[in-house]
């Protein structure tokens, strides 16, 4: 085993590691953590069912490369993508424990969630996306092949879509004057906004 595909294996572990245990703890609480495309219709639906095909498919894919190494870069960029998958871990893992039990894959009308603004979400209004973005970028730069880059642009755009056309709007809508002044101060993906 080279030692990308060890640091491949550890960034993915960490990310998906964390994804699956922050459910499984959220359901030993009784919260369904899984949203995706449940209780939606139209558009809704079709973008969060397509983000969650996606992104079942990005990780096959990334696992898939990470065992048959199949990257074709230079080491030093191969060692770009490490540090940028490894941040984009850190990020995720960052966001997830912030949200608390607020935290969804997808979006929910049925549970009652805080809109959380504190911690790494004074800094980006999504960092559970930007996180899969990162991760997506790093494996990919990492072990690079025209299959994962694929998935994983498709998986990054159908996260971009549920952003925008999903989530936004519901917490406009949940949250009214606060989330849009929050919308106002903070990026959609890194910075702050100038006052």
């Amino acid at each position: 085993m080279t030692g990308f595909q060890i640091a491949g294996a550890g960034i993915y572990l960490l990310f998906y590691g964390c994804y699956l245990t922050k459910m499984a703890a959220q359901r030993k609480r009784g919260i369904e953590t899984d949203q995706m495309g449940k209780g939606k219709t139209g558009s809704a639906k079709v973008i969060e069912s397509a983000m969650k095909a996606a992104a079942y498919g990005a990780a096959a894919a990334e696992i898939v490369s990470i065992i048959l190494d199949t990257g074709r870069f230079a080491p030093p960029v191969r060692i770009a993508g490490a540090l940028a998958g490894g941040a984009g871990a850190a990020v995720f893992i960052a966001s997830v424990l912030t949200m608390k039990d607020s935290w969804r894959a997808g979006v929910s009308r049925a549970e009652k969630t805080a809109l959380v603004t504190e911690g790494i979400y004074r800094i980006s209004r999504n960092p559970a996306f930007l996180g899969f973005d990162l991760v997506y970028i790093g494996l990919g730069v990492m072990f690079f092949n025209w299959a994962l880059f694929a998935v994983s642009f498709f998986a990054a755009a159908t996260l971009h879509l549920q952003i925008v056309h999903v989530e936004e709007p519901f917490l406009a809508e949940a949250f009214g004057e606060e989330y849009l002044e929050y919308r106002s101060r903070t990026c959609r993906y890194l910075g702050r906004r100038r006052r």
